[in-house]
């Protein structure tokens, strides 16, 4: 039971008139007789929560920073007209700070056997599931004094998606892949191609592409056409451990990651190879593999949704191994992790020889773009101060990739902005090289 403010201020000037009035215990006794009986009244006449009827339907996924909609029907099967306000309750990073809880909050009125359909409109702020707690329900009695209340348990659950950003930069990256496909009139050849067509020799073509056979066969000169190899195999390993939790700018790190991871996928799916996932720390956190190509964006993109970043350090070793059972053939191996020089230098190096022995590995790191501008800093003691703290830190970065480099791995790093479509630009150009 729950009382309104109506009955508080009844309450109140009944108190104050009687006092005025009937200044006399049976005054305010029989005040507080007839306030009780109206209240009792106002209870009986409310219609029952427990009997309401409610289902669900709506979105059951959204990209993070969209909206979803979730509909509730509410059926009141009594004899009684249902004056009510209802809380649909919901996580609060379901929506953002400003939309406050009237978002989630419906007033209403259902007369008796009949149904209502209530929308709640969500937009959530944080990756992952969303799952509704309970829908709690305050029947109003006619007279306005008290209400009954009482709550209901309507599962339903929303997976909040990455938001792929992205994927704007894909059709330019398509373009170029068309023309190392040979779709245009830029072709390649180099070690690991295949033998695409014949075509009509022109001008500037390299000689050496000629088919002699070909030309003896027909009036015309002919050359070969080659494209880069297909089907070949791609392991994303992204790297959860504590070092993908640092924030940069409004987002952790391994947000960054994943938004390259999806470009990649969906770039190197229409090129034809395959594609599989793994994220690791200490343990796997996840992993898709084996999908058909029509299936892997949306299989890699429902695997990150639920993925966060464990406050551990990343047994190198262990990923490492995993990484080599999961692509027992040779693979490209794209390896999305920090470039900490303690953290490479003690955990990744040491492994790494076993990973470029059997695989291409190109290693694909998130940048802070504030180190780039307290490099720039000047005027002050403190800004110079800032930008010899920036300076180092840009140093020991470039040291450790070239480390890798040594080692024969292919390192990416650049800011989150740059990461996606820079990862991209570094497999394009492995694929052109023939060295995947």
């Amino acid at each position: 039971m729950a009382l309104t403010g109506r009955t508080a201020l009844i309450a109140a000037l009944g108190a104050l008139l009687t006092g005025l009035l009937f200044p006399h215990w049976t005054g305010f006794l029989a005040l507080n007789s007839l306030l009780a009986l109206a209240i009792l009244c106002d209870l009986m006449l409310a219609a029952p929560v427990r009997s309401l009827r409610f289902t669900r339907s709506g979105d059951t996924s959204v990209r993070l920073g969209e909206q979803a909609q979730v509909q509730l029907v509410l059926e009141n099967p009594s004899n009684r007209p249902l004056r009510a306000h209802l809380r649909d309750a919901w996580p609060p990073s379901s929506w953002p700070a400003s939309a406050g809880p009237a978002a989630s909050r419906h007033r209403l009125a259902v007369p008796p056997g009949e149904r209502r359909r209530l929308t709640t409109v969500l937009r959530p702020t944080r990756r992952g599931d969303r799952r509704s707690e309970r829908v709690t329900v305050r029947s109003h009695g006619p007279l306005g004094l008290a209400a009954r209340q009482g709550h209901h348990t309507v599962p339903w659950t929303i997976r909040v998606l990455p938001p792929f950003t992205s994927r704007k930069h894909l059709p330019a990256k398509l373009a170029r892949l068309r023309e190392l496909d040979g779709r245009t009139s830029v072709l390649t050849r180099g070690e690991g191609t295949e033998f695409d067509s014949l075509r009509e020799y022109v001008p500037g073509d390299d000689t050496r592409s000629i088919d002699w056979r070909a030309t003896a066969r027909q009036s015309a000169v002919a050359v070969r056409t080659w494209r880069p190899e297909r089907d070949r195999r791609i392991l994303l390993v992204l790297d959860t451990g504590r070092t993908s939790a640092g924030r940069v700018g409004d987002a952790p790190r391994l947000d960054a990651a994943m938004d390259a991871a999806l470009l990649l996928a969906a770039l190197a799916t229409r090129a034809g190879d395959r594609v599989d996932l793994l994220a690791y720390d200490r343990r796997t956190r996840a992993s898709v593999q084996g999908r058909a190509a029509g299936d892997v964006l949306p299989a890699l993109v429902n695997g990150l949704a639920t993925l966060d970043p464990e406050l551990v350090e990343t047994d190198a070793r262990g990923l490492t191994a995993t990484a080599l059972r999961a692509a027992p053939r040779r693979s490209l191996i794209v390896l999305l992790t920090g470039l900490d020089a303690a953290a490479v230098e003690e955990g990744l190096l040491p492994v790494l020889p076993g990973l470029t022995h059997r695989h291409t590995v190109l290693l694909a790191s998130v940048a802070d773009p504030r180190i780039q501008e307290m490099t720039r800093s000047r005027g002050s003691l403190d800004s110079v101060y800032e930008a010899a703290a920036g300076a180092r830190a840009q140093a020991e970065r470039l040291r450790t990739a070239d480390r890798l480099r040594r080692h024969g791995v292919t390192v990416v790093d650049a800011t989150p902005n740059e990461l996606a479509p820079a990862l991209a630009d570094a497999y394009l150009s492995l694929k052109a090289a023939g060295r995947l």
